[in-house]
Formats: structure tokens, sequence, C-alpha cells
């Protein structure tokens, strides 16, 4: 077989033809994204319900101050604080029940005042510290002049 050098040039280019070919085949399943120009991937959200805080519910205690609340003896109370400044109380004296709402001062975080009305025409007025969103103290006067002093909480 005789071998001349114009074949042997055109082998040559065939077989780079060949390697070409097969390089532009592996590369066309290839893409090129430009940095910066994909979308930025987004964490998963995860929602958190808060649910407002439970009211509290503790005792007060009404201790007789003068002799008009001696014949009353001690009195206890309930009271429901809100979180929220504002709260209610309900107590019975004498047989009568008086049920009121306890609010605090404007521009305080621990005085407050407490109203309430008997179911027999009476009412109760008491001012109020507290040391804490459950401890405190303060006084009470029922409409008749009888005056207690107040213990909130355990």
């Amino acid at each position: 077989m005789e071998f001349n050098q114009s074949s042997g040039v055109v082998a040559r280019r065939a077989l780079l033809a060949l390697a070409i070919a097969s390089s532009v085949a592996t590369l066309s399943a290839c893409y090129v994204v430009p940095l910066g120009q994909y979308p930025a991937q987004v964490p998963p959200t995860t929602t958190i319900h808060v649910l407002p805080p439970a009211p509290v519910t503790f005792a007060a205690r009404l201790y007789p101050a003068n002799d008009l609340a001696t014949a009353y003896g001690m009195v206890n109370a309930v009271v429901t604080n809100d979180l929220n400044g504002r709260g209610t109380f309900a107590t019975t004296i004498n047989g009568e029940s008086f049920t009121g709402e306890a609010t605090r001062r404007a521009g305080s975080s621990r005085d407050g005042v407490a109203n309430g009305t008997g179911n027999r025409g009476n009412y109760l007025n008491c001012q109020y510290a507290m040391n804490t969103t459950t401890l405190g103290t303060g006084t009470c006067q029922l409409s008749n002049g009888a005056q207690f002093t107040m213990h909130v909480g355990h």
C-alpha cells in the first residue's frame, strides 16, 4: 500500500474535524448563566402565631382599718388582671356582692384605682400600688365609711 503525502493531510484534517465535532457535541448540553443574572433562592418561611397573654387571677384581702369595717372582719376578693393595665374585681361584704373594674393611673405602671358597685346600691372605692404584676397593697372605702387595708396577691 502506497501512502502519499496528500492522503496524510486529508487524514489529519478528518481526524481534527472529528475532534472538534466531539468537543462541540460535549459542550452543546451546557448552559452558561452570567453571574448576578439568576434569581436568588428564597428561604422557606415559617408562620408563628403569638397568642396574647392570658389574664391572671389572684386573691386580695381587705382588712378592717376603722371601727365601721371591724364589724365585717377580713374580706376576701378576687382580682383578674388582663396584663394590659386593666382588670376586674369581685367581693362580698355583709352579704352584698360588689363587682367593678381596676385600672392603672395614666403614666404609671404601678398605681391604680378600683371602683365597684354592690347589688344593694352601695359602692367600694380602692386606691392601690402594685409591686409586681400580682403583688400590691392599697386602701378601700365602702360608701358607709368603712375603711380597709388591702393586700393583693399570694
